[in-house]
Order: structure tokens, then C-alpha cells, then sequence
């Protein structure tokens, strides 16, 4: 059985999910996105991925700045929608657009709640070392992610595992698990858990703030907060080369057991510069430099003036 289905989604990661439920041939009668934003040199606006890509099927696209007012919430309810899909959307929904469809109101969410509602669950997960997470399809309710799960598909992560790949995969699996939810809907047969009242935490979103390394914390967390906020935006240093200070990017790393000052060079040989942190260290394997590409650390060491005993802040 097709659905009438309204699709509210903004980034790349909401993508996937859209293209699956439209080649399942089912009807999605628009879509709401993000406004376009000024982007590149010349600050031109740009639409969304989930906006290019709706436009690409012939999806009518709406892009309010805000779901409060009573017209907003009247067009969204002229729609006559089965359901609403919402993937990253980037706006909370009010009480009205939750209820104004048939059945509600399905969300992407990329945790295991109730660990890591809220903004950004792929960083935080990697960031504090979990061993694995989950893509799930949870009914929408006015609290911040607290509505009862539908479906869940776990993923390990790995030691290495960047936020970027761990996004990748889990946005992948995504569409293909909200397919099979919305088929189980239409036969009146998905089924929700209401979440478990421990174990909730919160994964607010990311600040300029906390991007800079610091070299005072153990290896492990060192690393982990280098992977966490790799591609983007990025965890960074400074460091000072051939008299230069530069703030360097940091997006690939390796614990060692070398130890050391705090942010003290403990070697220049092999693949990338090791570097102490509280214990242990880490080494630098991909590294980027500012306003060119990203690098292996071998090649980095090639152009760098770096030298054991240097000290990175």
C-alpha cells in the first residue's frame, strides 16, 4: 500500500531516506527543508541537499523559517498527508504539524536512544568512545526525542571509526529502515517500545569551543575527540612552523605508548608525528593545513619544520 507522505529534511545524511521511500513508489506530496543559505566565495544562496534532490523528482518544496504560524500549520494540514517522514530536519515541530497527519509524525534518529537524543548523536557517540550505536525510527512526540521506538538496526563502532564514516553508514541504513517502517505502517503492523527512563543523555550540538585539542587529557580521549569531530568541523591545534605559528586540523589518529610533556613532539619518523598527551600519546595520521587538503602525516612531516621537542598548543 502507497502513503501520502510528507518528507522533512535538510542535510545530506536525510537524503538516502528520501530516495528510498520514493522508489518505493509511494506518493510524497512535498517536502519541507531548511531556506537556502549564502555558501562558497561568493556567498551566493544554496539550496539544501534534501531541497536539490526533491526538486530533482518534482517534489513541490517548502522552506518556512519557522512551523508556528497558523497559515504554516493550515498548508501543512491541506496536504492530507498519511504521514510525515522527518530526517535532520533542523526545526522543532509544534503540536499542530505533529498531529495534522493521519499517523503522525516518524523520525531518523541516530543513537540508541534514550542515549544521545538531541543535535548531534554521530559526534557525541564517537567522542565518548561508545562501542556502538543504532539508526532507529522512533514516533515523533513534543519532547526532544522522547517518543517510543519503532524499528532499530545497532552498528558497531570501531576503534578508528571517524564521525564522517560512522555518518556515512548509519545514513545508508537509514533508508532502508524507514522503508520497512513505513510498509509495516501501511499494513497496520509496526509496533513501538516506549523508551527506557535510564540512561538518558544528551548530545547537544557542537560549539567552536570545544574543537581545540586538549593535549592534558589521556590518549584514548584525545582520540576519540579527534575522530568525533572528523571531517567537521574538526579538531585542531596549533603549531609553530619554521617560526609560524599555524592552527593545524587534526582529522586521523592513533594511540601509541610513547609518553611525554603534555603536547610535546616525541617523534618525527613514520607515519605522521607522535605527540604526549596526560598518558600515553597519540600520532598524528592525517592531518590538514589551512586553506589546503587534508594529508597523511607522513607527507605533512615532509613540508612541516617539526622537530621532538617542539610543543604543539
Amino acid at each position: 500500500m502507497t502513503l501520502r507522505i510528507i518528507f522533512m529534511g535538510t542535510p545530506e545524511f536525510s537524503v538516502p531516506t528520501l530516495m528510498e521511500i520514493v522508489g518505493q513508489g509511494h506518493e510524497v506530496v512535498a517536502c519541507y527543508s531548511q531556506p537556502p543559505r549564502p555558501a562558497g566565495r561568493g556567498m551566493d544562496l544554496k539550496k539544501s541537499p534534501v531541497h536539490e534532490a526533491a526538486e530533482s523528482f518534482g517534489i513541490p518544496v517548502f522552506t518556512p523559517t519557522s512551523l508556528k504560524g497558523a497559515d504554516e500549520q493550515q498548508q501543512f494540514a491541506d496536504l492530507d498527508a498519511d504521514v510525515a517522514v522527518v530526517v535532520a530536519y533542523g526545526l522543532l515541530l509544534p503540536k499542530a504539524i505533529l498531529e495534522a497527519p493521519r499517523e503522525g509524525c516518524l523520525n531518523l534518529h541516530a543513537s540508541i536512544l534514550p542515549r544521545w537524543r538531541g543535535a548531534a548523536p554521530i559526534n557525541r557517540a564517537v567522542m565518548a568512545g561508545d562501542k556502538e550505536t543504532a539508526i532507529q525510527v522512533m514516533r515523533m512526540e513534543q519532547g526532544l526525542d522522547t517518543g517510543p521506538v519503532c524499528m532499530s538496526e545497532t552498528v558497531a563502532i570501531g576503534d578508528n571509526t571517524t564521525a564522517g564514516e560512522l555518518h556515512d553508514q548509519l545514513s545508508g541504513l537509514g533508508g532502508d529502515l524507514m522503508v520497512r517502517a513505513l510498509a509495516a505502517l501501511s499494513r497496520g503492523a509496526l509496533t513501538e517500545t516506549p523508551q527506557a527512563e535510564d540512561g538518558v543523555t544528551y548530545a547537544s550540538k557542537l560549539s567552536k569551543d570545544e574543537t581545540r585539542i586538549n593535549w592534558s587529557e589521556p590518549a584514548p580521549a584525545v582520540h576519540n575527540h579527534i575522530r568525533g569531530l572528523s571531517p567537521f568541523p574538526g579538531a585542531w591545534c596549533e603549531m609553530n612552523l619554521g617560526g609560524k605559528v599555524e592552527r593545524i586540523k587534526i582529522l586521523r589518529s592513533q594511540v601509541e605508548a610513547a609518553s611525554g610533556t603534555p603536547g610535546e613532539v616525541l617523534s618525527v619518523d613514520g607515519n605522521g608525528p607522535v605527540v604526549a598527551c596526560a598518558e600515553a600519546s597519540v600520532r598524528l595520521v592525517q592531518v590538514q593545513r589551512a586553506g589546503k587538503k587534508a594529508v597523511g602525516g607522513e607527507d605533512f612531516l615532509r613540508g612541516a619544520k617539526l622537530a621532538v621537542g617542539d610543543q604543539l598548543i
